[in-house]
């Protein structure tokens, strides 16, 4: 298994293992809270059923989490992944979130995050070494 070899891929076997550890969390998640888990994914395709831009994420407990946000390098700055977050918005808010929230690396989109009224609300330093993690939320109004 993983441990014999942590700095490798995990095969397809480890990923299911992987995979059943998540859902029972999620299932205990379920069990002490009462607030069921929804699965979210919304994704632009181009006439080739290319994948440009996608979201993929979860609600749960009144937040929406963004578990990630990929626009194509070709397909940036043109309002991909604006869409995706609007469209995500919209879904959490009727789903009842009361948030969304995400992380990223300072290396990477907070600017873009910022713009569409995310604030940073924590950071982990030099991970990776140079960088941060932050941990970004919007508040959604009713």
């Amino acid at each position: 298994m993983a441990d014999d070899q942590p700095d490798k891929v995990l095969n397809n076997a480890e990923r299911a293992v992987a995979q059943r550890l998540i859902d029972q969390i999620n299932e205990f998640n379920h069990d002490t809270t009462g607030d069921d888990f929804h699965e979210m994914l919304r994704v632009e395709i181009d006439g080739n059923g290319e994948v440009l831009a996608g979201l993929c994420g979860w609600s749960w407990g009144g937040t929406c989490w963004i578990e990630a946000l990929r626009v194509r390098q070709d397909m940036r700055r043109r309002r991909c992944g604006s869409r995706l977050l609007t469209a995500a918005e919209t879904e959490a808010r009727r789903r009842g979130c009361e948030q969304i929230a995400l992380e990223t690396h300072t290396f990477q989109a907070p600017a873009f995050y910022e713009q569409h009224g995310f604030e940073i609300v924590g950071a982990l330093t030099d991970y990776p070494k140079g960088y941060s993690k932050l941990f970004l939320r919007k508040q959604l109004r009713r």
